[in-house]
């Protein structure tokens, strides 16, 4: 029988003393080949990208890239993730008297997406991917709903199939965001690609980042011309569509340096991934089986982004424990809601949504004259998403963990839940 360690909170030796030096995806990438570009970029003296005809432009050979990527018709980069789920709104259509179905988990950027085109979002449960679960999706659907937004939280690939079947069942449109899992795949298919629209982030947190940055995929012509239109206010003159109406947008066109620094990075994405994948693969074989002890369900293990591992324990207070413990043992973790920091993913900490909240308490989403639904909120409304969050504990993950990294990993873990499950 193998003895049990003494831990680390109890005095006993950590397993890992040597600091975890590992910071964000992207950024930590950033080299010789981003300089390149971004100083071509300044030195072209045409930052703004429609001064630049499309081969030379490093904005239209990002959107080039995601074309080529996901197989899609057409990709728009715009300044930011929000931003290019608002192109995606109102390039659908969706606006006042509108309900847009969105996750209890996601960061509060979905919802206000919503509610920037004057939609009423809908929150439903996560199940223990820690993503849309498609059962609440359906039972929300009302009269009134016209879209849906699965997110694709962690890295973690929301349940494409069925949320898509009951997507065309009921008419919605389908609108991926892909924010936390550039580069995932969903059983073959890339991230972004599967719905009416994809929107992308490149954002400092995100697995490659353009600084700030966004893009919109979607194979329907017009689609993209509406969202063209919401991202410039006179797209029309750099080469719209004269077939397709204009409409009245705002300007969240994408910039020549953010372009460059994003082209430059998207060259990484494969690498940083592969590496992201088999560390996750590595720790998550190692963790398996620990009885007491489940990993987050991912429907498609080929396909995730490997940004972090979650596991559940068996109730929020075995897994307060059992994060402190491991932090002692040298290994950063930390429990996904705990009730401290008001983590803006966590619908309950959606202030300005939750109370129904606009700019100006007149003609908002819930009081206009179009909206004949009704939606509450309150911040225990979706029950079975908390549950799962409080017992869930995540680990961040980096490209540049070695196999001694992931092996302290699985080594503290195993450490402490033969002490703490027994």
């Amino acid at each position: 029988m193998i003895p049990v360690e003494r831990l680390a909170i109890e005095q006993g030796k950590p397993v890992r003393s040597k600091p975890w030096n590992f910071h964000f995806h992207g950024p930590d990438e950033i080299g010789e080949l981003e300089k390149e570009y971004v100083l071509k970029a300044l030195d072209s003296r045409k930052m703004f990208r429609f001064m630049n005809k499309r081969e030379e432009s490093f904005t239209a050979q990002l959107e080039q890239f995601y074309k080529n990527r996901l197989g899609v018709s057409y990709a728009l980069a715009v300044n930011g993730g929000t931003s290019s789920l608002i192109c995606a709104l109102a390039a659908a259509g969706i606006g006042p008297g509108d309900e847009v179905i969105v996750p209890a988990y996601t960061f509060i950027a979905t919802a206000a997406a919503v509610v920037a085109v004057r939609a009423v979002p809908v929150i439903v449960e996560c199940d223990d991917t820690l993503n849309m679960d498609p059962a609440a999706f359906e039972a929300a659907i009302t009269p009134y709903t016209k879209a849906v937004i699965p997110v694709h939280m962690r890295g973690v690939m929301a349940q494409m199939n069925e949320i898509t079947a009951i997507a065309k069942q009921h008419g919605l449109t389908v609108i991926e965001d892909v924010a936390q899992a550039n580069g995932g795949s969903y059983f073959g298919r890339a991230l972004g690609s599967i719905g009416d629209f994809g929107c992308f982030s490149f954002q400092h947190y995100k697995v490659i980042t353009a600084g700030e940055g966004g893009m919109v995929v979607t194979n329907s012509h017009e689609g993209y011309i509406r969202a063209g239109h919401q991202h410039d206010c006179a797209f029309q003159f750099w080469g719209g569509d004269e077939r397709v109406d204009t409409i009245p947008g705002e300007n969240y066109r994408m910039s020549e340096i953010n372009g460059a620094l994003g082209l430059a990075q998207a060259q990484k994405l494969d690498t940083i991934l592969g590496r992201l994948r088999q560390n996750k693969q590595r720790i998550a074989d190692g963790l398996a089986p620990i009885p007491g002890l489940a990993l987050q369900r991912v429907v498609d293990p080929a396909g995730d982004c490997g940004v972090s591992i979650v596991f559940y324990l068996p109730d929020s207070r075995a897994a307060g424990t059992f994060s402190k413990a491991l932090q002692a043992e040298g290994i950063p973790n930390g429990t996904v809601d705990n009730g401290g920091v008001a983590d803006r993913h966590i619908y309950r900490n959606w202030d300005y949504i939750l109370n129904k909240r606009m700019a100006s308490p007149n003609g908002t989403p819930w009081n206009c004259a179009e909206y004949k639904g009704s939606v509450s909120y309150d911040p225990d409304m979706c029950p079975v998403t908390l549950n799962y969050l409080r017992r869930a504990i995540s680990i961040g993950l980096h490209q540049r963990m070695s196999q001694e990294d992931c092996d302290d990993v699985i080594h503290a873990i195993r450490k402490v839940a033969a002490v703490i499950i027994g």
